[in-house]
């Protein structure tokens, strides 16, 4: 299996990616990345933060490509293979998750179009949650799922941001 970026914001069970986030249990604000120590709501006192799995699916939010490489020290591909990008609203979360698109580009993409959570390796091999059209097979299925099966590895991809929503306010 590839490497991972960073641990505990992913985790690749049977095939099958999910993010993986963090729940108040008294005001029920859902966070990613995950955090630890006291809820972020201004209106709650709550401490008792669990782990939660978040959507698979959401809908694009925004999108770009990037056509040039970027400076060191990230690693790319060479030649330089341009990347799409999409920010995607998790369903039912408000919490908008930014990463690379698998087989699609900018002329495939729509603001409101459905994508779903998917896996696929950076240039220089660690593995990351991507997105792509809703039931594409993950390109490192068949390699990670007995790997995974007995591990949650996590990562995240170098350039990735979040957003945080609760209530339609940002936090």
């Amino acid at each position: 299996m590839t490497a991972p970026v960073i641990n505990g914001w992913f985790t690749v069970d049977g095939g099958t990616a999910h993010l993986l986030g963090t729940r108040c249990a008294d005001c029920r604000t859902v966070y990613f990345p995950p955090r630890t120590g006291f809820c972020r709501n201004p209106y709650c006192d709550g401490e008792d933060l669990a782990e939660t799995r978040l959507p698979r699916r959401g809908t694009v939010w925004s999108y770009t490509n990037s056509c040039y490489p970027p400076p060191a020290p990230f690693v790319t591909a060479d030649p330089y293979v341009p990347v799409t990008l999409a920010a995607v609203e998790l369903a039912g979360t408000g919490i908008v998750v930014l990463g690379q698109v698998r087989d699609l580009t900018v002329d495939d993409l729509r603001v409101g179009m459905e994508l779903e959570l998917t896996t696929g390796p950076l240039a220089d091999g660690p593995l990351v949650w991507m997105w792509g059209a809703p039931g594409a097979t993950s390109a490192t299925t068949s390699a990670t799922t007995s790997a995974t099966d007995s591990a949650t590895d996590s990562a995240t991809d170098s350039a990735g941001a979040t957003a945080e929503r609760q209530n339609g306010e940002r936090s």
